[in-house]
């Protein structure tokens, strides 16, 4: 809905105001010594005319000018809150705004759209997810317990409090893994972090031979891009990876292992909340996840590179 805002030279807001207010000060005066200097060749009523014209054609352009520069774009912006707030998306921004001033407000309500709709969509998503993925061991736990209530052998009686600690062990694993991601929302500090003073503790937790091509400064604390790196490096272990590369870019860096790669039929949903290939292995499916949701509250992105072997990963930050 927000695009992005061009950069591009206005004259500034103080700029626009004080040269309306200047204009409207010194047109009389320049009629009063324009009648004072021409007395001699225009009458009384021709210098009234020609003082009244210029100051409707003056008034005219300041009009538009301040039209053009301030209330276009803060009418924009209004109609561009207005459908944020009601879910709609037909009120995108202009490309660039009138004054410098507006158009830092036009970014700061852009980026607030955006991130208000993420988390909206995000708040969706949990809900659903979490509806889904806790019926099967409610549903298990329920069951149980009904049977519970009734005669039941020794053996039969531990198998079904075997299955109630089991769902109850899955539930706590999805509400920890929710409690997480939540968590990744938070603002991280600043940094910058340089690569080459992390990849060697991922290494060490993850055992993952990782290669870094050369070094490069994230804008992001040191902690924040030890549990990005940190949960690329387990998810491409847990898909058969020994070895992982990292490449600096210009705007942020890649991350490339060669593990079994990610299925074309997957590669839309990775970035799902609780989507996973590893059920049944315990995996929660919010790695990803938590890394994307971690990037986005940095002002950076994600994106699944194609390759021919493993899985690719780019990471960008805005002003990278």
């Amino acid at each position: 809905m927000s695009g992005r805002i061009r950069q591009k030279w206005r004259p500034p807001l103080a700029l626009v105001i004080g040269g309306t207010l200047a204009a409207v000060l010194c047109l009389p005066l320049i009629g009063i010594g324009y009648f004072k200097l021409a007395g001699n060749i225009l009458g009384w009523g021709e210098t009234a005319w020609l003082i009244f014209w210029m100051a409707v054609i003056s008034t005219a352009i300041l009009g538009y000018l301040l039209w053009r520069l301030v209330l276009r774009p803060v009418y924009a912006l209004t109609a561009h809150a207005n459908a944020v707030r009601e879910g709609r998306e037909d009120a995108p921004l202009p490309p660039h705004f009138g004054t410098p001033e507006i158009s830092a407000l036009g970014r700061a309500v852009a980026d607030m759209g955006a991130t208000l709709n993420n988390r909206e969509a995000g708040l969706r998503a949990f809900s659903n997810h979490v509806t889904h993925e806790l019926k099967s061991p409610l549903t298990s736990i329920k069951g149980a317990a009904e049977l519970l209530d009734g005669e039941l052998d020794p053996d039969d009686r531990k198998r079904l409090t075997q299955t109630i600690l089991t769902a109850t062990g899955q539930m706590q694993e999805q509400l920890e893994a929710l409690r997480h991601l939540a968590a990744a929302r938070d603002p991280v500090g600043p940094g910058p972090s340089t690569l080459s003073d992390l990849t060697g503790e991922v290494g060490r937790d993850t055992g993952l031979d990782i290669t870094l091509t050369g070094d490069a400064a994230v804008p992001m604390d040191r902690q924040a891009v030890l549990v990005i790196l940190g949960h690329l490096a387990r998810n491409a272990k847990a898909h058969g990876a020994d070895r992982m590369q990292i490449d600096p870019l210009p705007d942020g860096f890649s991350v490339h292992d060669n593990g079994s790669g990610i299925a074309a039929g997957n590669r839309d949903r990775i970035f799902d909340p609780f989507f996973t290939t590893r059920r049944g292995s315990g995996g929660t499916g919010m790695g990803l996840a938590i890394v994307q949701t971690m990037l986005q509250a940095a002002g950076g992105t994600i994106h699944l590179v194609p390759c021919q072997d493993g899985a690719m990963f780019r990471i960008s930050f805005e002003n990278g």
